[in-house]
């Protein structure tokens, strides 16, 4: 009788029957939800392990904040929506921030602070939706496409395929290396495993090539139990708190907080869009069902993601592998979070996973933001240059920053050149024109 009463309460909350589902459908939506990002509790700590943070912290914090972030979209929004440091933000955050400009991770933190409170602050006051509508189509899909190649060429350097060449910048790394073989074997049999359609095809391949590299001794062996399950839970004790908050903001708010909140603000709302759609939260009207509580827990959960000690959370696109599976409302989001929570007794398990075995992902999430590529409007050159320039320029000068930059200002100054100045807004000039100050300081 008890467990009856429960399961109904559980179904009033999360409107469950009013949605056409049932609690046995959003557990297995949620479960499989989280078998296709499992990956990030791989990939994340790698990345930032790059830009100086302490591996371990990195695991706490980013299961962590996963898992809380993830809770409060289920509980708040009753989005079957999951969130977790972002791909390509990560990226930014390691290779850029704390690599090309060498700021100490703990001022990318707090640029990250800054970032939230500022997303907050346009969510609340509905300016985000202005911001999001002043960038043109052609450019929004460019940046999404830039992003994935960015991401793929920091893959492509982690398997030894490419390294650095006096003559030509970049080249060919030594292909018959055995860890860069490893990684080759990786990315197609997770490629492989993609096309087939498998669930957790990236996880996968992660711990098959882990395996087979500890198997020919290229990666330790666990010895004991205590190698596998923890015995203490993961702390996050030399990560958080220890954002720089006055360091990121005398560094420049154009420089790094400004691109993070553009980032965020089109890199949130493209997945919750697609997503909503899928789960049937958009009301005939067109109107989404509590949009603004999901931004809201997408900002909140940035500015405590810079307290934890990692990089920025955003919805997951994976998040409609549960979508597609059934999940309707928030108790998918809440089975992902507690199995975020069970994962975290298996934190040893991801200290032994090298960096070869997670830079395919990496490969194949640029593959797959490749996909929107024909979305962009060619046959328009006024369209077509600064959406190329976008995509080229951030692989090319390691900056998703750079490529926004000459993306946003070519198109400003392309379409006043042939008299389509009408498609310019304010808003995009007034951050062309920021741009340009920005590479006129760093120049």
């Amino acid at each position: 009788m008890q467990e009856n009463t429960q399961a109904s309460a559980i179904e009033r909350y999360f409107k469950i029957r009013e949605k056409g589902t049932s609690v046995r459908t959003e557990i297995l939506a949620g479960l499989t939800t989280f078998i296709a990002l499992a990956y990030i509790i791989f990939v994340n700590p790698n990345i930032l392990a790059e830009a100086g943070i302490p591996k371990e912290a990195a695991i706490a914090s980013t299961i962590w904040i996963a898992a809380l972030s993830t809770m409060v979209m289920g509980v708040v929004a009753n989005y079957p929506v999951a969130l977790a440091p972002g791909m390509g933000l990560n990226a930014f955050f390691a290779y850029y921030v704390c690599g090309t400009l060498g700021l100490h991770w703990t001022v990318a933190l707090g640029a990250v602070f800054f970032s939230g409170v500022l997303f907050l602050i346009l969510t609340v006051s509905h300016i985000r939706q202005a911001i999001i509508n002043a960038v043109p189509q052609n450019l929004r899909v460019a940046i999404g496409v830039g992003i994935g190649q960015f991401i793929a060429f920091i893959g492509l350097k982690g398997t030894g395929l490419i390294i650095p060449d006096k003559a030509t910048f970049i080249g060919l790394g030594h292909v018959t290396n055995p860890t860069t073989m490893l990684s080759l074997f990786g990315l197609v049999l997770t490629g492989a495993l993609m096309a087939r359609n498998i669930q957790g095809s990236i996880l996968i391949g992660i711990v098959v090539t882990t395996l087979l590299s500890m198997v020919l001794g290229y990666s330790p062996v666990p010895h004991g139990i205590g190698d596998i399950i923890s015995t203490s839970l993961p702390h996050m004790g030399e990560t958080f708190g220890q954002l720089d908050i006055m360091g990121a903001w005398n560094y420049g708010i154009v420089s790094i907080i400004f691109t993070f909140t553009v980032v965020e603000i089109l890199d949130k709302m493209g997945p919750l869009n697609g997503h909503t759609s899928k789960a049937k939260l958009v009301k005939p009207n067109g109107e989404i069902e509590n949009l603004d509580r999901a931004l809201t827990t997408d900002a909140v959960g940035t500015i405590f993601s810079s307290i934890f000690g990692t990089s920025t959370v955003t919805s997951y696109i994976e998040s409609a592998a549960g979508i597609a599976a059934g999940g309707k409302t928030g108790l998918t989001a809440v089975t992902v979070s507690i199995c975020f929570l069970i994962a975290l007794l298996f934190a040893p398990l991801v200290g032994l996973v090298p960096g070869f075995a997670t830079a395919p992902p990496l490969i194949l999430v640029g593959a797959l933001m490749m996909a929107d590529v024909g979305k962009i409007n060619f046959q328009d050159f006024s369209d077509g240059l600064p959406a190329f320039l976008t995509i080229i320029m951030m692989p090319l000068t390691g900056s998703i920053a750079n490529g926004f930059a000459f993306g946003f200002v070519s198109f400003a100054f392309m379409k006043t050149a042939v008299g389509k100045y009408k498609e310019v807004s304010w808003i995009m000039w007034l951050v062309s024109i920021a741009f340009i100050i920005n590479l006129v300081m760093r120049s």
